[in-house]
């Protein structure tokens, strides 16, 4: 698959990731983020290993935990957590900090280096979010925000952990989205039932709610996700996640009745703009077409 195929089906998975916030607050029922966070890793990752048919081995039983615990563990419950204390363009928004995030750690860990037009993305992109975020007072919740920055800052970790460590040899992506699912539903387990248990009633809505959240927003977004972090340069997938606060604003806007102030516009717009640049200013300069799409360091083989 060519650099553009890889890009537009790797955005697939945060465009997926935007329809949460109105899911959460429309479907799901309120004051169970650890449960959807849960219903939506859980099943999905069990799904996926029964279909692939290959378990973690070796070191690879901890690293998969460590990226489902960031990855999955502590980033469901923050995002549905956000999703109930905010407006879902609000919440959503918040995700734009996630290349700056991504930039700084991809320099530290990784080595790589930060483009001038790269780096002017990211802070374009943050600008953009500020805007959308700073929006009329009453829309802010400081919980719900502290929630979707603390989400985003795990994903940020465990997005240049999965591109540290890479797949092992022989091991697809939709395996790996199921090692890192399962890790973090069984995570989440434990604690949601201590602290949550379940709701009397699940009714039809939800139901429907949760299957779209484990389908499309868990094992097919998340498969599409990593095989992407794991081929792109390491700042292309955290632009990408933007798309996450435009799709939930345009869904907040039309099927949830919110509005936005013209500030608030012009972040969005300045949100576009940072996507579309930084995603040229990410693309490698004088490789082969071949090498456009190969990870940055070869899978390590499964011990």
């Amino acid at each position: 698959m060519n650099r553009i195929g890889l890009t537009l089906t790797t955005a697939l998975a945060p465009m997926a990731w935007g329809t949460t916030y109105l899911v959460t607050s429309e479907l799901l029922p309120a004051g169970h983020p650890l449960l959807a966070g849960l219903l939506r890793s859980l099943p999905a990752g069990l799904l996926a290993l029964l279909f692939a048919r290959r378990l973690p081995h070796g070191s690879w039983w901890a690293k998969a935990f460590v990226l489902g615990g960031l990855n999955i563990g502590a980033f469901f419950p923050l995002l549905f957590l956000a999703a109930e204390r905010l407006p879902g363009g609000v919440a959503a928004a918040v995700a734009g900090a996630q290349p700056l995030i991504v930039l700084v750690l991809g320099a530290l860990v990784l080595g790589e280096r930060i483009r001038p037009l790269t780096a002017a993305a990211a802070v374009l992109g943050a600008g953009g979010v500020a805007l959308v975020v700073l929006g009329p007072a009453a829309a802010l919740d400081l919980w719900g925000v502290l929630a979707a920055l603390g989400g985003v800052t795990a994903t940020g970790i465990g997005m240049i952990l999965t591109k540290r460590w890479g797949r092992p040899v022989g091991v697809g992506p939709v395996a790996y989205a199921g090692w890192q699912l399962s890790a973090g539903g069984l995570l989440l387990l434990p604690l949601t039932l201590a602290v949550e248990g379940l709701p009397p009633v699940i009714d039809a809505e939800a139901a429907l709610g949760y299957l779209w959240l484990a389908t499309a927003g868990g094992l097919v977004a998340y498969t599409l996700w990593f095989r992407g972090i794991q081929r792109l340069p390491v700042v292309a997938p955290g632009l990408l996640a933007l798309l996450s606060p435009v799709v939930a604003t345009v869904l907040g806007v039309l099927v949830a009745g919110e509005r936005f102030s013209a500030l608030q516009a012009a972040g969005i717009a300045l949100t576009l703009v940072a996507l579309l640049g930084g995603q040229l200013a990410s693309w490698p300069r004088r490789r082969s077409a071949a090498a456009l799409i190969e990870p940055s360091a070869p899978p390590v083989p499964a011990r």
